[in-house]
């Protein structure tokens, strides 16, 4: 099982299928150039650790020592000093890479620490950042096309954002994140920031040849809600369209839609005939379940979402290795 995304939307999605399986990869966005990821990425040089940070905490063990180091790394410093902000396990990634040089290897040593169910893989080796072609990003000029880069820019931008690039461009892949995009029985895309933490792995050469030559079955979650920013008024379509002018090769098998969301909920009343036929074109089938929290936030409930994945594996194929 390979999951990729980043940030809080990835952490919902490992949260879930470590209730399938102990087989899991995360494959995760390194483009975060905010808070404490940022700083460190710009004092030492490194990729930013917030996400695999995050990633890590979603798959740490089930009994006490799990719970324990789940939190321990989550916790941030207080106080006015240099430490203000930063979070524990982010110095700690952070000291294993300049320890031993290789970020996959430091992240190893992370996960048999905190006795992770699975492992949490950089999606590229080098620092990216992305730059987003965005539509009326100044507001006194709403027609206006500007190039908004960072990621923390983006996921904020008043605009409309039309499109996004990695730079470099052509980042190279980490080896260990394609080959488990290649040996997976499922990948799962989503949920999350969808132009800062989905799109991005479209954009990786190595892992986009990895996500169309694989022999797993790919599912797409979709967002709760449109998110204030980056996709402020986007419709479930939408988002699909983004996916497909991004990644126009790309095939799936399953979306995944939050029934709640697309019948009067975040979305409004979503055009369904639209949103399959967006789907079709994309070799997916449309799957409605009930997924949110049911304290009316834009979250996903763990065990809802296990048992929605669960039909769709169920359905579509089996959780195995192919060999």
């Amino acid at each position: 099982m390979a999951a990729l995304g980043g940030g809080q939307g990835l952490s919902a999605s490992l949260s879930a299928l470590r209730r399938l399986t102990t087989e899991i990869t995360a494959v995760v966005t390194v483009a975060d150039d905010g808070g404490s990821s940022g700083r460190l990425r710009t004092e030492l040089g490194v990729l930013p650790p917030g996400d695999l940070r995050k990633a890590l905490a979603a798959l740490c063990g089930d009994d006490d020592w799990g719970r324990t180091w789940s939190e321990v790394i989550q916790q941030r410093f207080s106080g006015n000093g240099e430490l203000h902000g930063h979070a524990v396990g982010n110095l700690l990634i952070v000291a294993l890479w300049e320890k031993l040089g290789d970020p996959v290897a430091a992240l190893d040593w992370v996960a048999r620490l905190l006795n992770v169910q699975g492992r949490v893989l950089p999606m590229s080796a080098v620092p990216l950042d992305i730059e987003a072609e965005v539509r009326g990003h100044d507001p006194a000029h709403p027609c206006e096309l500007s190039a908004v880069r960072g990621q923390a820019s983006v996921a904020v931008t008043p605009g409309t954002v039309q499109s996004i690039r990695l730079l470099p461009e052509q980042p190279p892949a980490v080896p260990e994140a394609v080959a488990a995009v290649l040996e997976a029985d499922w990948v799962v895309l989503g949920p999350g920031s969808w132009f800062t933490s989905v799109v991005p792995h479209l954009l990786v050469p190595d892992l986009a040849k990895a996500l169309s030559a694989t022999r797993a079955r790919r599912l797409l979650t979709l967002n709760l809600a449109p998110q204030p920013g980056e996709t402020e008024g986007f419709t479930p379509q939408r988002h699909l369209d983004v996916i497909a002018d991004h990644a126009p090769d790309l095939a799936v098998d399953a979306i995944l839609v939050d029934e709640r969301a697309v019948t009067g909920g975040a979305f409004g009343v979503a055009d369904l005939a639209g949103l399959e036929k967006a789907a079709a074109r994309m070799g997916a089938e449309l799957v409605l379940d009930r997924v949110a929290a049911a304290d009316g936030t834009p979250r996903h409930d763990p065990e809802l979402l296990a048992a929605a994945y669960d039909r769709i594996f169920r359905t579509h194929g089996r959780i195995g290795p192919w060999r």
